[in-house]
């Protein structure tokens, strides 16, 4: 078993170790803890998709649940420092994000990003590499779900998918996932949409696609699981189209299919 486990920065939600299903959640919250000031933004601002991916967390939670798997989900907002990026990306604080100006990072300096680093971004980081290591332990290798969310629209551009898929180099459960969702007859399936997959540095990039284990990264429309109840669902669903794929023993094994430059 994998035990249960919660810090500033990090929640493991524990589960069965050999049970093959890893789920993280790399932007599971809006928290800004108090003495960074809300990093000058309103209520209204910390609520939308710039501060977390609405949703995503239940999703995780109810995937956690169906499969008794472990889940490692974040503790701070993306706005104070982002998880889903190198510690070189440019993009790792952000000082304006979808048009609004983020008082609390409009002037940060290296000092200041570096701390954020070591207090939330790494041992993050860490938690998520410590639950991988103790699952291949037991002599299975875990596939990977990485929860994530999109806006119904962005700059003014609908964006018509429920479910989407983000994904680069190991073609394994990704295609299969497509492929199931898309017999789906309710279902518009985005095949890397909103956006393309494969950003040197991030989470997929430095635990998964590096080490060769099979996974996936799927975006829900927010929308979509805007409430408890809708993202429960939701996890409930993916995890019947999830469940019959799992049996493939091809995706037990580390395969590198490519790698970043």
């Amino acid at each position: 078993m994998i035990a249960g486990e919660q810090a500033e920065a990090f929640e493991i939600i524990g589960g069965k170790g050999d049970c093959g299903l890893l789920v993280l959640c790399d932007h599971a919250t809006s928290v800004i803890p108090p003495e960074f000031a809300d990093l000058g933004l309103s209520a209204e601002q910390r609520a939308r998709h710039i501060a977390f991916d609405i949703g995503a967390a239940d999703v995780t939670r109810a995937l956690a649940a169906e499969f008794h798997c472990p889940a490692v989900l974040s503790r701070f907002s993306r706005l104070l420092i982002d998880p889903n990026r190198g510690e070189d990306d440019p993009t790792l604080v952000m000082r304006i994000a979808d048009g609004a100006l983020v008082p609390g990072n409009a002037r940060i300096g290296e000092a200041e990003v570096s701390a954020r680093i070591d207090r939330f971004y790494r041992p993050y980081d860490e938690a998520i590499a410590r639950t991988i290591r103790a699952m291949r332990r037991t002599g299975k290798n875990p596939v990977i779900v990485s929860m994530h969310s999109f806006t119904p629209e962005m700059k003014g551009r609908k964006r018509p998918w429920h479910i989407t898929v983000i994904w680069d180099f190991d073609p394994r459960l990704n295609r299969t996932l497509l492929d199931a969702l898309g017999r789906e007859p309710d279902l518009i399936v985005g095949d890397n949409e909103p956006y393309q997959g494969g950003y040197r540095g991030d989470t997929m990039d430095r635990h998964v696609i590096r080490a060769g284990l099979a996974h996936a990264l799927v975006e829900i429309r927010q929308d979509l699981i805007a409430t408890p109840e809708t993202a429960h669902a939701w996890g409930k669903r993916l995890a019947g189209v999830l469940r019959p794929l799992l049996n493939d023993p091809d995706l037990y094994e580390a395969r590198v299919h490519g790698a970043h430059p």
